[in-house]
């Protein structure tokens, strides 16, 4: 297992801890990415196709492959920062051409983001007890917590992929039945997600959330007596959080590796005591 390093945020300075994510290459070996923690994080306004990949070489056979590059958002502030890699240097000897970068396919970790899975479990022990949201517990809520294995993530590549990481994510928690909602899709950049219980809404776009996306998931929850919870790729306006925060919505940013993370108080909650 890779071993956590602190990333301070450029925005407000506070330091974050990383997990490096560790890659499958296609001799079997793990291939981490080689941060270089000398160099400054760089906050990410604004995605492009090719600099959210960056190439990195096996160690046991050589072979040169393209992986997300390592991201984080900041629990304090929202802020999504793209952690500097070492770039490749050409391996000695190397007379030929070796193997050609590739990228690999995303193996999801559960058949459907809509089948049943585990129940809620521990996370993080914050926040235990207080009701996420302003709902009380529901259908799709269940107590006490029991023990959950770790999350298995789904590289994020195009926006439905974030859309299927955010409904195992859910699942994950303890929530039943994620689904899209039927009927016609009302036009916005964020997805839907509903399952008893639960109003979550996706945004897979490279733009933060903004303080109406919030508010909008925030009265969709309210008017089915459910939790409400908000996904978001690009992270969150400040007005954004601060709103979230007083109306007690979970928010979460997810990077390319498909590993949710909390930026607030209530989305603590929420993972440490589950659905």
């Amino acid at each position: 297992m890779a071993e956590a390093v602190p990333v301070r945020c450029p925005a407000c300075l506070r330091e974050n801890g990383y997990t490096v994510p560790v890659f499958p290459c296609a001799c079997g070996s793990p291939v981490v990415p080689p941060l270089d923690l000398a160099a400054e994080p760089l906050p990410l306004t604004r995605r492009t196709w090719s600099e959210t990949w960056v190439a990195v070489r096996c160690g046991a056979c050589g072979r040169e492959g393209e992986w997300p590059h390592p991201e984080v958002g900041c629990a304090s502030c929202g802020t999504v920062v793209r952690i500097p890699v070492h770039p490749l240097t050409p391996e000695p000897g190397a007379g030929s051409p070796g193997h050609p970068p590739h990228r690999p396919r995303p193996t999801p970790a559960h058949p459907t983001p809509d089948a049943s899975g585990p129940g809620p479990g521990q996370g993080r022990s914050q926040g235990r007890g207080a009701a996420v949201g302003g709902t009380g517990a529901g259908p799709g809520h269940a107590s006490p917590p029991a023990r959950r294995p770790a999350f298995r993530p789904l590289t994020i590549r195009t926006g439905r992929d974030a859309v299927t990481t955010a409904a195992l994510y859910l699942r994950w928690l303890g929530f039943q039945d994620v689904r899209q909602p039927d009927g016609r899709p009302v036009p916005s950049a964020a997805v839907d997600l509903r399952a008893p219980g639960l109003v979550a809404q996706v945004d897979p776009t490279t733009a933060p959330a903004g303080l109406r996306a919030v508010e909008c998931v925030w009265l969709n929850g309210l008017t089915s007596c459910a939790t409400s919870v908000y996904f978001a790729l690009a992270g969150y306006t400040d007005e954004a959080r601060i709103r979230a925060d007083d109306l007690g919505i979970p928010l979460f940013v997810m990077d390319l590796t498909g590993m949710p993370q909390p930026v607030n108080d209530p989305a603590d909650e929420l993972l440490g005591t589950g659905a």
